[in-house]
């Protein structure tokens, strides 16, 4: 299971809608509202 890097959910990497690619690695998202927030600004979510 991944973790949703905006609200910490586990999501499983198998059957998630919603996904990112940065810088090499793949994020995960419980839904489109957090893959927003992720895409808007990576770095502030990865701290």
């Amino acid at each position: 299971m991944a973790v949703d890097p905006i609200c910490k959910m586990q999501v499983d990497e198998k059957t998630a809608k919603w996904k990112s690619e940065y810088k090499g690695k793949t994020y995960y998202f419980c839904a489109p509202g957090c893959k927003k927030k992720f895409d808007s600004d990576p770095d502030k979510y990865l701290k």
